[in-house]
């Protein structure tokens, strides 16, 4: 299979996923308090190596999966409908699916709020000002309140990667040194 119609299918199930989420807890009035949940798992995500390649990989069975998301999850004081949502999940051998589908709820959720979703790649932790600094400059382009997912990647070096929509901004050092360095090759 194809790169692209692998990445197809993952949006697609994420984008299910989210959706039927988003609907739970809708109707539950938690649309916030499962984001917080998400946006605590996808913490985790980041932190640990060991918990993305449990998610990731096909060699895990999906009992095992379940378990593990299950623990990680109690640990974590992730419960209720996140809590059940991950169980699910693993259990039906989507686990590789779920940062899109943290991504997919974090959309639904901002379009129910009318706002917009920005994905901000960060080489360390922004601080409240400069997120509130974002989130304004963004909203003086979007013309829309702006809500934003930061992760932070440290081999960007400095900088941001700004995602709003089908646009992506990238000011990141990384990328900067990337085009001297073929600047550079191109002169010599």
């Amino acid at each position: 299979m194809p790169v692209a119609d692998t990445s197809q299918l993952i949006s697609g199930v994420a984008e299910r996923y989210a959706s039927s989420l988003f609907e739970l807890a809708l109707e539950s009035g938690s649309i916030d308090q499962v984001g917080a949940d998400l946006d605590r798992f996808q913490a985790l995500l980041d932190e640990s190596e060991d918990l993305r390649r449990l998610v990731a990989s096909p060699v895990f069975s999906a009992d095992e999966q379940r378990q593990a998301v299950s623990a990680v999850a109690d640990r974590a004081g992730i419960t209720g409908l996140v809590g059940n949502f991950l169980k699910v999940v693993a259990g039906n051998r989507r686990l590789f699916a779920v940062p899109g589908m943290i991504r997919a709820y974090r959309e639904i959720a901002a379009q129910h709020r009318g706002q917009v979703t920005a994905e901000v790649t960060s080489a360390h932790a922004l601080s409240a000002e400069q997120e509130s600094e974002l989130k304004s400059a963004l909203k003086g382009v979007t013309g829309k309140d702006v809500a934003i997912a930061v992760s932070i990647d440290p081999s960007i070096l400095g900088g941001l990667i700004v995602k709003v929509g089908s646009r992506q901004i990238d000011t990141s050092l990384r990328t900067k040194l990337s085009t001297l360095k073929l600047a550079l090759k191109e002169v010599g």
